[in-house]
């Protein structure tokens, strides 16, 4: 963001400003833009009024509500992100700012946008005004005065603050997230070692019809990247060679260190005299750098201007130099390149986050705590800045172990159709592709350990297949390489398989794909016989538990009526009380003949106690019992037999009532 924050007030001619503000604009609800003082038109705002047409809203919305998710997913409470919409919110409002002159002094046109800014940044509106409109100088004996800007100062003051907020607010969020994901209480005993995942994500050389200050630090950048590529490239390879006892091709390459002295080599580069320019008393125009750098510069074979070459007519006089990169002659704009390169911001401004009322936006501007009289250093330039990021950065990356994604856009339509062949070649170009094949094509394409290799590809030989019985996996990748006659286009490692042409590698790849089916059917063959199998034994192993169970149920079922009726010989009613246990399923006739052969047992004993003389009186009853069972309900059975109830007078009725 040290260069594309002056995204935030000036773009190229089609191409939007940060996303986040065209989603904050249509993706935001009404109540929220409302409490921000916006409307939904991006057309309606300076900043974004350039791009508010190369996007659908229906992106936009969407896109508005990922971030939201996102961000209360990672941590975020709902403070911070009202917070950073209201920073968001403020940068938009500051283009609307506009100032005027009466020649004395210079006020701003219309109070409305700077009472909202103030609300949004949590500050009074005399604070900002005074911010917007004066400069508080520090003199030589301590004294501090109050410089009010001209209106070219106070519209580069608006501007300056605008990115500086954008600025600011993303690198907070930046360390918002790393203070969330990083390991809290590290210990290396329980976390394992202490390894780093960076992803850096910039695109290659860039050039446009006007390249200006940021392209000239892309492309800086590029350089050192390359370079770094280019010798970690070769470093890997040579040193994987040598530990393999592969005999190493010298390569012959374009070392573009000369191209990186030229930028960043002190008191002679580019940068030293961009930042000796800044530094200088007095008013210095691009144009008088220009020419600093056209004297001093004058004898490089990779800088050029329209000064050094009069006949070359692409250049225009005191406005353009040219670098030959190594990737290409990239022609820059010197117009504000000092600006850019000073990239000064008002102190005032500082003071006044620092002193907002809103905790989060102060904590992103803790270098406001210092009064005009305790800052006495002169801030680096945006170069120097970018300068010493970038050689950390390569330092960095010069002990990592690096892996390197080449991304090619097919189309500037964005179809997945289309691809211009033009712009694929500018892109392999630039991105220093060719390098990395002409690295490539010197050694092996393809190199694997034997293991690897041998788990791949056994198939496709017969004696590795399923599993080989040969001393080691060298001997066995070996054999699947005679087989197919690659003898002469692979390398033996001490650890690894080297195969220089990617045909090769292609008809192993193809072998085993025709393979994989066959193999497939197989194995599901195998597995669905080893399902039926587990099942079959599953099955058996049911039945045997459920027959042991059974027989335990018959067992127990017996053992329970041996001791519910073990004495009942001696009882008095011979077991007539005693219930019956419930049988299992299995028993249910078994049990009825039980309980029929209990019962005639029953009966054999009581009759058996009945004396002779009542026998007549029984079989009686009993035949009573067979007439009459069914036909009434009561029939006598359980009164004694009184022989002759016509002798009886209590039984015989009183026949006076029939008379």
């Amino acid at each position: 963001v040290l260069l594309f924050k002056s995204r935030v007030v000036q773009q190229q001619d089609g191409e939007r400003n940060f996303h986040s503000f065209y989603q904050l604009l249509r993706g935001g609800s009404d109540e929220m833009l409302g409490s921000f003082h916006l409307q939904k038109d991006p057309a309606l705002y300076t900043y974004t009024k350039e791009g508010a047409d190369t996007a659908t809203s229906n992106n936009d919305r969407s896109s508005h509500k990922a971030v939201m998710s996102a961000l209360e997913a990672i941590g975020f409470s709902q403070e911070e992100i009202t917070s950073i919409y209201q920073v968001l919110a403020a940068i938009l409002l500051l283009g609307n700012v506009q100032f005027e002159s009466d020649g004395e002094s210079v006020q701003i046109v219309g109070l409305e946008a700077v009472n909202h800014i103030s609300e949004l940044i949590a500050s009074d509106v005399d604070s900002v005004c005074k911010g917007l409109l004066f400069r508080t100088v520090a003199t030589g004996g301590g004294e501090v005065i109050e410089k009010g800007h001209t209106e070219q100062d106070a519209c580069f003051g608006c501007s300056a603050f605008a990115k500086a907020l954008y600025e600011r607010l993303f690198g907070w969020i930046v360390n918002r997230i790393n203070s969330v994901i990083e390991v809290k209480d590290y210990n290396p005993v329980l976390h394992g070692k202490n390894t780093v995942i960076g992803v850096l994500d910039i695109y290659g050389f860039e050039i446009f019809d006007n390249n200006s200050f940021e392209q000239f630090c892309i492309n800086y950048c590029n350089e050192k990247l390359q370079q770094l590529f280019i010798e970690l490239i070769l470093r890997q390879e040579q040193g994987e060679y040598q530990r393999e006892g592969i005999t190493w091709q010298h390569i012959d390459y374009f070392n573009n260190q000369i191209i990186v002295d030229l930028v960043e080599q002190p008191h002679k580069g580019i940068i030293s005299i961009l930042d000796e320019a800044c530094l200088t008393v007095g008013k210095v125009t691009d144009t008088v750098c220009l020419e600093s750098m056209d004297t001093k510069l004058a004898q490089h074979p990779h800088y050029t201007s329209r000064k050094l070459s009069p006949t070359d007519k692409t250049m225009d006089f005191q406005k353009q130099f040219r670098i030959r990169h190594y990737a290409g002659d990239v022609t820059y704009s010197v117009e504000g390149f000092l600006d850019k390169n000073k990239d000064l911001l008002f102190q005032d401004f500082k003071r006044l986050m620092y002193n907002s009322a809103n905790p989060v936006m102060k904590e992103m501007w803790p270098d406001g705590q210092l009064s005009i009289t305790e800052v006495t250093k002169r801030p680096l330039t945006a170069a120097t800045l970018f300068k010493n990021s970038i050689v950390a950065l390569v330092d960095k990356l010069g002990c990592k172990e690096p892996y390197y994604v080449r991304c090619i856009k097919p189309n500037e339509m964005k179809s997945q159709v289309l691809f211009d062949d033009a712009r694929c070649q500018h892109q392999v170009a630039y991105l220093g592709l060719m390098e990395n094949v002409m690295v490539r094509r010197a050694g092996f394409a393809y190199r694997q350990h034997y293991a690897r290799v041998l788990q791949r590809y056994k198939m496709t030989c017969e004696y590795t297949w399923p599993n080989h019985l040969m001393a080691s996996d060298r001997e066995a990748v070996e054999a699947i390489i005679t087989q197919h006659g690659f003898q002469d286009d692979v390398a033996y490692g001490h650890t690894k398989l080297f195969v220089r042409s990617p045909r090769s590698l292609y008809t192993l790849e193809q072998e085993r794909a025709a393979l994989i089916p066959i193999l497939v059917l197989f194995l599901q063959k195998v597995w669905r016989g080893a399902l039926a199998r587990r099942r079959c034994r599953r099955m058996r192993a049911i039945y045997a538990i459920m027959g042991c169970f059974k027989r335990y149920k018959v067992k127990a079922h017996f053992w329970e009526v041996e001791r519910r009726f073990t004495n009942v010989r001696t009882m008095a009613d011979y077991g007539r009380s005693v219930e019956w246990p419930t049988p299992p399923v299995a028993l249910s006739q078994f049990h009825n003949n039980t309980v029929m052969l209990h019962r005639r047992w029953w009966a054999r004993q009581i009759v058996k106690n009945i004396p002779p003389s009542d026998m007549l009186e029984v079989r009686a009853k009993v035949a009573a019992l067979t007439a009459l069972s069914g036909e009434r309900k009561d029939w006598g059975f359980s009164r004694a037999w009184e022989r002759d109830y016509l002798a009886n007078v209590r039984n015989t009725h009183d026949q006076s009532g029939y008379s």
